[in-house]
């Protein structure tokens, strides 16, 4: 929807400062708006404009119309020729001026004179071409119905409510700055004198103690009335009715008057009546208007003020501040005291008649048919390629929330089966035209098998659990096979299937697990991104609630009607006993094959027939009633894992993002002379194969599609961390490169395909060459797996080069290079030696084993047990709880005997349904069954669970390793629990009550589409910005120039098309708005920076929550800009904020926690509080020795960040000895001819001379007195943390890697790294420090000096002085040194010191002294050396 948040929102004016970010700036509106809002400087507008304007963005332009408003008003929207009047109606609602109508006729005036009514589905450019100019719209007044008016209802008590806007702290941070400024008289001296210190280290040593901290209290309701409710006169009467009376309603006003109020279809009046009988008479001739706001402005002027102040209040908030998100994430925490729970008789009218997401009124939509209309919309040019984007993310999303909704009633039991006569695990459910089925945990089953009957199933329950994470295979497709059962006559085979040999049921009883449903999505996905016209999929969601997994599909047309038994065209209902083929289908799935890898091969049917498939022989291609051909049950859409070969793991199957690596991986082997392979599908540059770093990058654009969109959105935004990042985030992103585009780079005769069939019970017809040949490329892929990806990716997060920060980041990166779960625990034992990654895998692994146990226990309680269940489950989880009942561990051998029992009922599928409902009988059996949990029980069933799924040994204490709140949180998250936000004891043996537990949400995987289009901008955009970073110290001024302008030009169509597509409420919108502010951070433009960071901000707290890392990381690159604006004491708070996330998220113990230590110690030595700045680096030095080790690489570039903080206070003597140390490990690490370890012993003989100039200088008579020696004495005994810190630094030159977080960043910079996520913070924010401080001058903005000023010096430096028996140096040599030395110091700390030191360094020489080679420049060099090698190997 072009423009769509800009309308209304660019009249509001400029009511903040750049600084406090974009309110004024009508950001969200694509290119146009946003050009001009935020251009780099040294971009010329018109260039900008122009180059954004590329046959590429489908030329987006906006143009004026005027509008006249109902109430006759005057406002202008932007719009473009191809946005709809539904769009035009939505820009209205949006408007503050026109918010309130909600019932009108749009008509528009054209030039001629000419007037034409707009109907709601027409295009602007099929009625007139508003690109000549003239045209105007008006808003005129239409009659109301009983829909329509109460519809008005509902907005006006939503546009009464503040609940719909979402303050991000970072603007209400931004809003006290700015006040406390514009009061102080000197603004800029008050701001460097009072900066308040960060609680930081503080809160970090108690982190249950900032659980308070995370939610902010929400903002004060501002009251307009007291009650709007439906009166208990409605229905009106018949004789009024005709009349047009459609609505009663009782208002009681703020001035504690009463009104009955009657709606008409014309109009809202006050009418006479009183007490308990109707006078539908007009009460004054006055009191009536066209809308209920209109008519409650007359008879309230408490109502008009504070209707004023909401509107107000609205419109200074940031734009995105007001948009709704489609797919909120679930929060896990909420306020503390619990609020009071107050009468809303409005609340109790909405929810008097759940509809569990269908519409009450008017016909139900039909899911299939809207989907599978829009993939058909046509999609040659840009334009129509995004509209048809549109149309689909907006009918997923739709779906996904009407899915949530269905299946939380059917999990209630609220809606009925459409099988009632049934077994209850047969039961299928059809609501709001979703299809509804159950999937089971199987990985429970087979724990509690191979316990109950572990001498006769030990094999086959331990195969089971290890495939658990990918039993695709099974889960019949809904639609098809559960329905089909009785429409299509399968109750037999299933039947067949109960009975048949060991394979057969053990392929049935894999039916409908947990992982099959998560393969079947992902299969799904694949295919509807490879996007085969004529092949149809349907709309999927999984909901995890209660401890249930329900399926939700659209319905395949024709399944519920009649008998549709020749509808099978494709594939196989019975596990191959019978095989269905069709020419015309075959020949559509051979297409999607050769964009998924996959091979055509023949296979047998049970009486030897052969068929050529390309798809799973389980698949089940069928025509709908439509005439549409469908695929379902795509559950093996990737081949299986030849490292999991047993008969219960048939359908353990390597990841898509894995095959596609191991496709390009083998393709310069297999075919070196054919470069342009790669050129082909290279769209961002047209380089050639030796950039295959590049093709890469754009591969992956197109590629993380195979994956689910949460895994794939997540790992994109976290991936972006930094610039270094972006090169490698690229090549680890290689594995999520979708199948239409490898398909382009690998249509060559030596393709590797993959037949999905081999390691599998079916029969294959080929060949025995031709079969052990299909089987070692599988086998391949699968060593490549382990002898390749595994070890480089336990590589990459030893370097730090992947840093994820929690378990979804951890997930996310996994999966991201290609790497099942089920590897996680090979992940943790490779990386035992770092503590923090032992730490996160070990305790993602104790999450995962207790969730399955939680949700076996849910599963099993009643609804009036859910609180206490919890409360109990996470006190043995977390304390020492004993169980309730007198059964402790006898109880649960028991529980899980009758578990095995009921898993061999009957039917092969009765299985599935034995733990899911709380029926009468179970219901008495398990009455108490999460009474039986203790802490031992718990723990105990924790390790087994471990052992047999993950392959993972945890160790005896693993219950007083774990990090209490990044796994209680992590647990919250994948259960959907919410808890009060206070301070636990887990000290106790009971830590949680059941008060604690505030509620139990869904937990949602969708196949919501990404727009392909923006992912390759994106991906070109991210090229650039690389070689911007690569190549910022060796180019010339306007190659650079260009180079941002063409990023610059990518992201904003990227933008724009998202915004177009998605809405701004989506976390690709906040990736493109993070790597604009990255491209106006390297032109100079902090301001357009700051406020394209805060639009990232905004989303991510909006979309991935308020302390997801990359949150965090947004945190952290506002503080970085602000700081760069001179805004200290701002910055200091973001930085604050982001360092309580960090403590969520990873807890206090990870680099990117020191990474944080060392940008807040750089922002209080630049403003002179050298004491504070020492403590954050000595805090970082101890955090990174223990985590990294003392000989670690970035422990080295620690002590050099140390070192040239002490040179800043003119410590010579201290710099020297930190120095020394970080020369001998460099030495050690990387060898006495490293450039890094020569820039070192450079900084080193820089230090000693420095040193001896002061002696020089004592021994011409400036030696200390006695006074200011017992000065020196006095400072040291009352800071006795700084004594302890100098005689440490003095003994061992510190103790560690105190700068290691900083040079986590450092490192980032050096080895080109690719810290998917939870890097501390952009190491690019500081890598243009010095750059910007310069333009930010010349265009007047305030800049931070980077020498101390001496007055502004603390007694802590002239102490240092002193040790250095000398004092502060005077002009000439000395001075020089010591400014210098402040330069590099203040450069060193910015997040990316690399640059900033080399910049210090050209101006040392200027100044005529011969100065080192900075060891930051060494590590600048140095890195550019690593990518371009980078760039190389991967070609």
């Amino acid at each position: 929807m072009a423009g769509k948040s800009n309308k209304g929102r660019s009249r509001r004016g400029s009511h903040n400062s750049t600084t406090c970010s974009e309110q004024a700036v009508s950001s969200d509106a694509p290119l146009k708006d946003n050009v001009t809002a935020s251009k780099p400087p040294n971009v010329d507008s018109n260039e900008a404009l122009n180059s954004s304007s590329q046959p590429k963005q489908g030329d987006l332009h906006l143009y004026p119309v005027p509008v006249k408003t109902q109430s006759g008003e005057r406002l202008e929207l932007q719009l473009n020729p191809g946005d709809s009047v539904m769009d035009i109606r939505q820009f209205l609602l949006d408007a503050p001026e026109t918010c309130y109508f909600t019932c009108y006729d749009l008509l528009l005036h054209i030039k001629d004179g000419s007037t034409h009514h707009l109907e709601d589905y027409n295009e602007i450019s099929e009625v007139a071409d508003i690109t000549l100019g003239g045209c105007s719209l008006e808003m005129v007044a239409a009659l109301y119905d009983d829909r329509s008016i109460r519809a008005h209802v509902h907005r006006t008590r939503d546009l009464l409510s503040l609940s719909t806007l979402h303050a991000s702290l970072s603007t209400s941070l931004a809003l006290q700055y700015e006040n406390a400024q514009s009061k102080a008289p000197n603004s800029g001296d008050a701001a460097k004198t009072d900066v308040p210190e960060l609680d930081g280290l503080g809160f970090m040593e108690d982190v249950t103690g900032s659980l308070g901290k995370l939610l902010c209290t929400p903002s004060k309701e501002i009251k307009c009335v007291e009650s709007i409710v439906f009166s208990s006169f409605n229905p009106p009467p018949s004789y009024r009715r005709l009349v047009g009376d459609l609505i009663y309603l009782d208002i009681e006003t703020l001035e504690g008057n009463k009104y009955c109020v009657t709606g008409t279809t014309k109009m809202f009046y006050v009418n006479s009546s009183t007490g308990n009988v109707l006078d539908p008479k007009p009460s004054k001739a006055g009191y009536e208007a066209t809308t209920l706001v209109g008519l409650l402005q007359k008879i309230s002027s408490k109502f008009r003020k504070a209707f004023h102040e909401i509107m107000e209040r609205k419109a200074t908030a940031h734009p995105f501040e007001n948009v709704q998100s489609l797919l909120p994430p679930n929060s896990w925490l909420e306020l503390y005291p619990v609020p009071d729970h107050k009468r809303d008789a409005a609340r109790a009218e909405d929810a008097l008649t759940p509809s569990y997401g269908s519409e009450l009124i008017g016909m139900q939509r039909d899911w299939n048919e809207e989907l599978q209309s829009c993939r058909e919309f046509p999609h040659t040019t840009p334009q129509e390629r995004i509209l048809r984007d549109r149309a689909l993310y907006k009918v997923t999303s739709d779906f996904v929330d009407a899915a949530i909704s269905g299946a939380v009633g059917v999990i209630n039991r609220c809606i009925p089966p459409i099988n009632p006569t049934d077994p209850e695990c047969f039961h299928m459910y059809v609501h709001n035209n979703i299809f509804f089925s159950f999937a089971v945990d199987s990985d429970m089953e087979q724990l509690s098998k191979k316990r109950a009957v572990e001498t006769n199933s030990s094999t086959e329950s331990g195969n089971e659990a290890a495939s658990s994470e990918m039993l695709p295979g099974g889960r019949m497709d809904s639609n098809e096979e559960r329905c089909g059962r009785s429409s299509i006559g399968e109750s037999d085979s299933i039947t067949e299937l109960a009975q048949g040999s060991v394979e057969t049921p053990l392929a049935e009883s894999e039916q409908a697990t947990y992982a099959s449903a998560n393969n079947d999505l992902k299969g799904t996905k694949a295919y509807q991104e490879a996007d085969v016209p004529g092949l149809h999929n349907l709309a999927m969601a999984i909901i995890d609630y209660r401890g249930h997994r329900v399926v939700a599909q659209s319905v395949l047309p024709g399944i519920l009607q009649g008998d549709k038994s020749d509808s099978l065209l494709y594939g196989s209902v019975d596990n191959g006993k019978k095989i269905c083929w069709n020419e015309d289908f075959h020949s559509k799935v051979l297409e999607a094959a050769k964009r998924l890898h996959l091979k055509e091969h023949t296979v047998l049917d049970a009486s030897g027939n052969v068929f050529k498939l390309a798809a799973p022989v389980e698949c089940k291609g069928i025509v709908g009633s439509d005439d549409r051909h469908y695929l379902l049950d795509l559950m093996r859409a990737t081949p299986r894992d030849a490292n999991f070969i047993g008969p219960g793991s048939r359908f353990c199957i390597l990841r898509p993002e894995l095959i596609t690596a191991f496709v390009q991986a083998q393709a310069p082997e297999s075919s070196k002379s054919v470069p342009k392979s790669g050129g082909e599908v290279n769209v961002a540059t047209g380089s050639s194969k030796s950039e295959g770093e590049v093709n890469v990058a754009t591969d992956s654009s197109k590629a993380a599609v195979v994956e689910t969109p949460v895994e794939t959105e997540s790992h994109e935004a976290a991936t972006s961390g930094d610039n270094q990042g972006i090169t490698n985030e690229d090549k680890n992103k290689a594995d999520t490169e979708c199948a239409s585009a490898s398909v382009k780079s690998c249509e060559t005769n030596e393709e590797i395909l993959f037949n999905p069939n081999v390691f599998t019970e079916f029969k294959l017809a080929g060949s025995q060459e031709e079969i052990v040949e299909d089987e070692e490329n599988v086998k391949k892929a699968s060593s490549y797996l382990v002898d390749v990806v595994l070890p480089k990716f336990i590589q990459d997060l030893c370097m730090l080069e992947v840093s994820p920060m929690d378990g979804q980041t951890l997930t996310e990166a996994l999966h991201a290079h290609g790497i099942n779960i089920r590897y996680i625990g090979n992940v943790a034992n490779g990386t035992k030696h770092l503590p923090h990654l032992w730490d996160l895998c070990s305790n993602e692994i104790v999450v995962r084993s207790a969730k399955h146990i939680l949700k076996d226990v849910l599963r099993d309680t009643e609804d009036h047990d859910l609180g206490p269940a919890i409360s109990h489950f996470l006190s043995c989880f977390f304390g020492s709880c004993q169980s309730v009942a007198a059964k402790l561990t006898s109880s649960s051998q028991s529980k899980n005997h009758k578990k095995e029992q009921a898993s061999h009922h009957s039917s092969g599928k009765t299985s599935k349904g034995h733990a899911r409902w709380k029926g009468k009988t179970s219901a008495r059996k398990n009455i108490s069954s999460y009474m039986n949990v203790s802490s031992e029980s718990l723990w105990s069933e924790i390790q087994k669970f471990a052992k047999l799924k993950y392959q993972f040994e945890l160790p005896e204490d693993a219950r007083l390793r774990v990090k209490k709140i990044s796994v209680l949180r992590n647990m919250c998250q994948k259960v959907g629990i919410t808890i009060a936000a206070r301070k636990y004891d887990f000290n106790t043996a009971m830590p949680f009550h059941t008060s604690d537990i505030l509620n139990l949400q869904p937990v949602v995987k969708h196949s919501v589409p990404v727009c392909s289009e923006a992912k390759d901008l994106v991906e070109m955009g991210k090229v650039q910005l690389v070689e911007v970073s690569i190549l910022k110290s060796e180019t010339d001024p306007i190659k650079l120039k260009g180079m941002l302008t063409e990023a610059y030009t990518m992201f904003s169509e990227a933008f724009s098309i998202l915004q177009q597509v998605t809405g701004p409420m989506h976390r690709e919108v906040a990736n493109c708005c993070r790597y604009l502010a990255m491209v106006l951070y390297h032109a100079g433009d902090m301001a357009g920076a700051i406020m394209q960071q805060h639009k990232e901000l905004i989303i991510n707290e909006r979309c991935l929550g308020l302390d997801h890392p990359d949150t965090a990381h947004s945190y952290g690159n506002m503080a970085l800009f602000y700081h760069g604006l001179n805004q200290t004491e701002l910055a200091l708070r973001h930085m604050s904020r982001a360092l309580l996330l960090l403590s969520l998220s990873s807890g206090p113990d990870h680099p990117d926690v020191a990474a944080t230590f060392i940008n807040v110690a750089m922002m209080y030595q630049d403003i002179g509080k050298m004491n504070t700045a020492l403590r954050y680096l000595q805090e970082a030095l101890k955090k990174n020795e223990r985590l990294l080790g003392e000989e670690h690489i970035q422990t080295a570039v620690c002590y050099h960040a140390l070192a040239i903080a002490f040179n800043c206070m003119g410590a010579f003597k201290l710099s020297h000895q930190h120095e020394k140390k970080t020369y001998d490990i460099l030495v050690k690490q990387l060898g006495e001819e490293d450039t890094r370890t020569r820039d070192s012993q450079n900084w080193m003989k820089t230090f000693k001379m420095r040193e001896l100039q002061l002696n020089a200088q004592k021994q011409k008579g400036q030696a200390l007195n006695a006074a200011s020696a017992q000065k020196a004495i006095d400072i040291l005994k009352t800071h006795p943390d700084l004594m302890q810190a100098f005689q440490a630094a003095a003994a061992a030159g510190g103790s560690g890697s105190s700068s290691a977080s900083f040079n986590k960043s450092l490192n980032a910079a050096m080895i080109g790294e690719t810290l998917p996520r939870g890097r501390g913070f952009d190491e690019r924010a500081a890598r243009a420090a010095a750059e910007v401080r310069k333009k930010a001058a010349a265009r007047g903005l305030v800049t931070r000096s980077h020498g101390i000023p001496v007055q502004a010096v603390p007694p802590l430096t002239q102490l240092l002085n002193m040790i250095n028996m000398g004092a502060t140096p005077e002009a000439g040599d000395g001075g020089e040194a010591s400014g210098e030395k402040r330069e590099e110091a203040n450069g060193h700390h910015n997040p990316n010191g690399a640059v900033d030191s080399k910049k210090d360094e050209s101006t040392t020489s200027k100044e005529g002294e011969a100065a080192p080679v900075g060891l930051g420049k060494g590590l600048a060099s140095l890195d550019a050396k690593k990518q371009k090698t980078k760039l190389k190997a991967t070609s």
